[in-house]
């Protein structure tokens, strides 16, 4: 005969292998969900590719091998836009012309004297020095006047008697020269001085104005002229020949080559000339068919082929190869890295369609600018790029998804429209930074003219890039810098009226659901709402409430408020389908799950997700508000009927399973759904409070929330625990609003008579009421006050 305890082993043993089971065949069915969701991805990417491959690809002219000088061309050859070609040999010869005839830069002491005989004056103060004494002396000396001294040159600049007039007598006779410009080579200067000089101040580098260096004298002839001098002043004869001979080796030329100031000034004026350019405009015919190439042709088809021996097919290939890894490594980036890049296949397939979309409608305007470059000639047709919806996808996809993936978009588009667009890196950066500024000036749409604000955002940044781009190109003032602002401002509204017709259009096919259309889901009297009103008037108000409460919860912690408040006022909208079954909605007191089993009231509980899940999609409510509503409960415990079932337990049953009573789940996975079940729950529970005092709240909601945290409601959202203690204060301002406390009104007179009455008195006669109109009126109306509310 089986034992108790056998028959303990043995459940748990079939319990094990159900779970098992059940555990293989679910990791089964991801397992192979996964691998047809990268099918799909895969086969979207690669289509995707391949369409935008063909419309980037450049036209076949340009794919033709390069010509050279006296070839024969085999086909009509236009410029497909505007180019700027530069002349090497003729440029090259105009800067080595301008290089040749840049002046040579000398420097001018101009007091040059005047430093030789200061430094003789700071000379005689060291050797005067009492603390300065033989060698170092010498040496001090020698640092001062910049030459070597011999021991009478020292003993004689000791022995000067009259400093200040030897001075004044070696100032007289040195100025002369330096006003002459001692140069080191008298023949080397005159040459420079028929090229061309330019002189500046040694000690200020300023340009010295005018001048005469025609007398200029070198060094030996100064030296010569100087040793002719006599020195009479300060000294004894024998000392002041001595002092001379020193004063002549210090003699230096004032008037020297300056080698950088000289390189500079070439290099200067090597940068001063332009280049040379030919200009060739879009639509220009440089070749026809069966002519002979000219050398100036050739230069003008070089600068067009610049990919050489390349085949439409490799360069289709190459395209191609360039796309995938575009649109992969940040698609996988975002995977990997930002936490909200979740992309659906749904979405998936919205972004390729967009993308090939909106690259056919650049790829036309593109066409309509080169036609309009031949109707009007003054204006440039790269101004025309200024116009170009390149922000309305980025935009769109803000909208209908989220920034994360726009900004991940805007990063794979913005390289491929530079690349369709002949390579300009000025189109990836007007793309990139038009569609991120667009996106954000969308980031709360909750109506139609907050595109147009974001509109005028792009167009800001438009117009400076505008005016950025032609500092950066040193363009000449004319009026094409005018005419690319207005066409960046103008640029900006055009994607605000594109994107504002093309939302509603995705909304209808894709069904997705953006704020202007959580805006319409809000109104309380849409059908469903309404219905929920009149069937399920209890679980109605509840919702309103919930709404209320997640609204202020999403504004603390910077969540979606729009969709959180809308998410609520649907989240219990499948007890429609059994409303009796719930206690907000029990009018006559009746309970009916008084007559059903625990397990069978937990059926009915749980079924209320799935009608709610089916009656959202019945009318379209949207899929982030169907989500909310499976993850509204999360897989929280029914916790009164679970209890209620363990106490019916009896010996011989099977034991009860705690899942049997648990939503289903999912658990809350973004900040939206799980302020929706923290809501719900502290809003139910705090119809239980007797006496609501905000003490009490707040010990309540404290509460509620600590349960469904350790319960593990919260493991799979993004809230933290400082998102929780400012949604508990939220939900204590909301709960104490509704629960605030109200005055006693003072009762009727003759109620309160009647209260106060002792109960001794209640067989006696009742006082005599005063007669008239106020006896009756108050007696009536008594009585039909009575009756208020009675069915």
């Amino acid at each position: 005969m089986p034992t108790e305890s056998g028959d303990k082993q043995t459940i748990q043993k079939s319990s094990l292998i159900r779970l098992c089971d059940s555990w293989m065949e679910a990791v089964a069915q991801g397992l192979t969900c996964d691998r047809n969701e990268k099918r799909s991805r895969f086969i979207m990417l690669f289509l995707t590719a391949l369409f935008l491959t063909l419309l980037i690809i450049p036209s076949p002219q340009f794919l033709s091998v390069q010509y050279r000088e006296g070839d024969i061309a085999t086909s009509d050859i236009r410029a497909t836009q505007d180019y700027l070609i530069e002349d090497l040999l003729l440029t090259e010869k105009k800067r080595a012309e301008a290089e040749g005839a840049a002046p040579f830069v000398y420097t001018l002491a101009a007091n040059g004297n005047i430093e030789l005989v200061r430094r003789f004056d700071d000379a005689m103060d060291v050797v005067d020095d009492p603390t300065l004494h033989g060698e170092a002396r010498r040496k001090a000396a020698v640092a001062v006047l910049g030459v070597d001294i011999s021991p009478q040159e020292l003993a004689a600049l000791s022995r000067v008697k009259q400093q200040r007039a030897f001075l004044a007598d070696l100032g007289r006779q040195l100025a002369p020269l330096y006003r002459q410009r001692i140069v080191s080579d008298r023949a080397h200067f005159a040459a420079d001085l028929r090229h061309g000089i330019v002189v500046v101040d040694d000690a200020t580098r300023q340009d010295v104005a005018g001048g005469d260096y025609s007398a200029s004298i070198d060094l030996p002839a100064a030296r010569r002229i100087f040793s002719q001098a006599t020195l009479t002043q300060g000294a004894a004869t024998h000392d002041l020949e001595i002092l001379k001979g020193l004063a002549l080796r210090m003699i230096a030329p004032n008037l020297s080559f300056d080698r950088n100031g000289t390189d500079a000034k070439k290099s200067e004026a090597r940068a001063a000339v332009r280049p040379v350019l030919f200009k060739m405009k879009r639509g220009e015919m440089i070749v026809r068919v069966g002519e002979r190439v000219s050398s100036e042709q050739a230069m003008k088809l070089e600068k067009i082929f610049k990919t050489k021996n390349s085949t439409p097919i490799l360069t289709g290939l190459g395209i191609f190869g360039l796309i995938l890894v575009l649109c992969y490594a940040p698609y996988r980036f975002g995977r990997k890295n930002i936490r909200k890049f979740n992309p659906t296949n749904k979405d998936i397939l919205l972004l390729s369609l967009l993308t090939v979309a909106n690259f056919a409608v650049l790829k036309l305007v593109s066409a309509v600018s080169t036609a309009l470059g031949g109707l009007f000639p003054s204006i440039d047709t790269a101004s025309y790029f200024y116009l170009f919806p390149f922000a309305a996808s980025a935009i769109i996809v803000r909208i209908i998804l989220n920034s994360e993936v726009a900004l991940v978009y805007c990063a794979i588009t913005a390289p491929l429209t530079g690349i369709m667009l002949n390579n300009s890196l000025q189109v990836v950066v007007y793309a990139l930074l038009g569609g991120i500024v667009g996106a954000h000036g969308v980031r709360q749409c909750k109506e139609r003219g907050t595109i147009y604000s974001a509109g005028f955002k792009v167009s800001a940044v438009n117009m400076a890039l505008a005016v950025c781009f032609h500092v950066y190109n040193d363009s000449p003032l004319s009026l094409q810098p005018l005419y690319c602002i207005i066409f960046a401002f103008l640029g900006g509204l055009i994607n605000a009226v594109y994107v504002s017709g093309t939302i509603p259009l995705i909304e209808a096919l894709f069904q997705y659901t953006t704020d202007v259309k959580l805006l319409e889901l809000a109104n309380l009297n849409s059908p469903l709402l309404r219905e929920l009103m009149i069937r399920a008037p209890g679980t109605y108000h509840h919702s309103v409430l919930v709404g209320n409460m997640v609204e202020a919860g999403a504004e603390a912690i910077n969540a979606n408020p729009l969709l959180a408040r809308v998410a609520a006022y649907y989240h219990d909208v499948g007890k429609l389908k059994k409303p009796q079954y719930f206690i907000e909605n029990i009018r006559d007191g009746e309970n009916r799950h008084d007559k059903l089993s625990p397990s069978m009231s937990a059926l009915i509980l749980i079924s209320h997700m799935k009608d709610g899940v089916e009656l959202a999609k019945e009318h379209r409510i949207g899929q982030p508000i169907i989500e909310i509503i499976r993850q509204s409960h999360g897989t929280s415990l029914i916790n009164y009927f679970y209890l209620k079932a363990k106490g019916l337990e009896t010996p011989g049953s099977p034991p009860v399973d705690e899942r049997d009573f648990r939503y289903p789940g999912p658990k809350p996975q973004t900040r939206e759904a799980g302020l929706v079940l923290l809501a719900d729950c502290v809003e139910a529970a705090s119809r239980t409070l007797t006496d609501p005092t905000p003490a009490r709240i707040q010990g309540l909601v404290q509460k509620i929330i600590n349960n469904i945290f350790i319960d593990g409601q919260l493991d799979e959202c993004e809230l933290t625990l400082k998102n929780l203690h400012e949604i508990a204060k939220s939900f204590n301002q909301i709960l104490a609003g509704i629960y605030h406390q109200r005055i006693d009104y003072p009762e009727p007179a003759y109620k309160e008579k009647t209260i106060a009455k002792k109960p001794e008195d209640i067989d006696s006669e009742p006082p005599k009421a005063d007669t008239g109109r106020e006896d009756a009126a108050a007696k009536g109306g008594a009585e039909d006050l009575r009756r208020l509310g009675m069915s």
